[in-house]
């Protein structure tokens, strides 16, 4: 029996309903949220990502700046740009996309950005309320992925979930979320012995190791939900064999375009899972969503009393 298909796009457009009326409560206390983008260089995939931000900004109706220093732009001179955002009252929430030049301290550039603002929920003050499992700016991905569950009517407490990752983006916020929401949770990473073994007692799994189709059928038990955070380019025809043998659509369009996009888990586990995420249209569209959602709840924690008559945010915190 195939796997449920836990659809990003649909949750994300219901997401976007919720916030739209937010925002209409906003602009009637003379409030529009600003979300600012800083994008340095010219990295292809990190102007695809800005790019999709932006539109999602024009999309709810919310004020975008987009800041584009060079590469070759140093930490000193990329801090001075933080705190300027950081000063300007028209901007509720600032991005840093990653990854930065080599140049670059993107750890001191990270921690410049003003926690009010931390849209991305990187700085160590919101971690810390997230690990106290106080109200905060949670990353944007793991809040999605528990938009995810939450709204596919998954159940969490007391089931076993493991985290295949460690990263602080995702890995360890995802972890922490779980927890809070009575979850038994299990991080892995690539020291793991015996990682399928462990990765089979799962009723959850949350692949983001970064590693193309790395989970397979046999790591799976029969009936887990899986989550797919991965997002890799394959361009090898051998591996879109392997990938794509049992899904003729994909490996035809593979053949045409030669890439595709696939997760980190194999898309044969579809047949072995109870519920799972698409790559691409699963995970993706829920992190920009959480984008926006952190820049609204952002924009009505500095407003403070203009503010305060709106509705409260979508995903705002663990649960």
């Amino acid at each position: 029996m195939a796997a449920r298909i836990l659809d990003g796009n649909a949750i994300r457009d219901e997401i976007y309903g919720e916030l739209a009326g937010e925002i209409a409560s906003l602009a009637a206390a003379g409030i529009r949220p600003g979300l600012a983008a800083v994008l340095v260089g010219d990295n292809p995939a990190s102007r695809v990502y800005v790019k999709s931000k932006i539109a999602a900004c024009e999309k709810l109706g919310l004020a975008s700046i987009q800041v584009t220093p060079p590469a070759t732009i140093s930490t000193a001179e990329l801090l001075a740009v933080v705190q300027d955002l950081n000063r300007r009252d028209d901007v509720d929430g600032i991005l840093v996309q990653l990854p930065l030049p080599p140049q670059v301290d993107a750890k001191k550039i990270l921690d410049a950005v003003d926690p009010a603002k931390d849209v991305d929920g990187f700085h160590p003050i919101n971690v810390g309320h997230l690990v106290a499992g106080r109200p905060t700016l949670v990353a944007c991905t793991p809040s999605g992925v528990m938009e995810i569950f939450r709204r596919s009517a998954i159940l969490l407490e007391g089931a076993n979930a493991v985290v295949l990752g460690r990263s602080d983006i995702v890995g360890k916020p995802m972890a922490l979320l779980l927890m809070h929401a009575n979850a038994t949770v299990t991080i892995c990473h690539s020291k793991t012995r015996n990682l399928p073994e462990v990765i089979r007692r799962a009723d959850i799994v949350v692949a983001a190791l970064g590693r193309a189709g790395m989970v397979t059928p046999e790591f799976v038990r029969p009936g887990a939900t899986v989550i797919d955070v991965g997002i890799n380019r394959i361009s090898d025809p051998a591996q879109a064999e392997n990938f794509f043998a049992h899904f003729p659509e994909r490996l035809a369009a593979f053949r045409e375009k030669g890439t595709a996009l696939v997760g980190d888990v194999h898309p044969d586990v579809a047949g072995v899972a109870g519920a799972i995420t698409p790559v691409p249209g699963g995970v993706g569209p829920l992190t920009i969503a959480m984008l926006m959602s952190n820049t609204i709840k952002a924009a009505r924690l500095r407003r403070g009393s203009r503010a305060s008559a709106s509705v409260p945010a979508v995903a705002a915190v663990p649960r």
